[in-house]
């Protein structure tokens, strides 16, 4: 009983540290509060695609009293239920690497973000410059400006078997 007690911990502790990674990279003021049109974006990030319904949903629980901004004490309890219970569908890594595979025609093993902003930004249901610009901010290689997707992966997504 203690070594499943011990697994569960450590599952929702992993879940837990990719919510906060996810939630900091938009938290441009570092006080643990992010602007309530980030949190598509961030719940993206984390490999779940809700309905714009489901999106309303959860800002509407985490939201603090109407301002515009969601804490990071209100958000992480309810996201780690999100993800916990695959209350949205999560994308498997597999998946998402053909994704990312299908755009890289060079099999380069990164994308360039000029190409991936030209993908989101035009195809599918698709994301604003601004919105790109901060993705690309909290994505991309600093030192070299190219977004290398197969590390990407592992950082956004949770294991479907938790």
């Amino acid at each position: 009983m203690a070594d499943s007690t011990q697994s569960a911990e450590a599952i929702v502790s992993d879940v837990h540290k990719k919510i906060r990674a996810a939630f900091e990279a938009f938290d441009y003021e570092s006080n643990n509060t992010v602007d309530v049109r980030e949190i598509g974006t961030i719940i993206y990030s984390l490999g779940c695609f809700p309905t714009q319904a489901n999106l309303h949903d959860l800002i509407a629980e985490v939201e603090e009293d109407h301002t515009g901004y969601i804490h990071l004490d209100k958000f992480l309890p309810a996201m780690t239920k999100v993800l916990l219970d695959h209350k949205f569908p999560c994308i498997p890594e597999d998946l998402l690497l053909q994704a990312f595979e299908v755009l890289d025609k060079e099999k380069k093993g990164y994308l360039e973000p000029e190409e991936l902003t030209k993908y989101m930004t035009q195809e599918g249901e698709v994301f604003t410059q601004e919105e790109m610009d901060e993705m690309l901010t909290a994505l991309a290689d600093p030192e070299k400006n190219l977004v290398y997707y197969k590390d990407l992966i592992s950082q956004l997504t949770i294991d479907p078997d938790m």
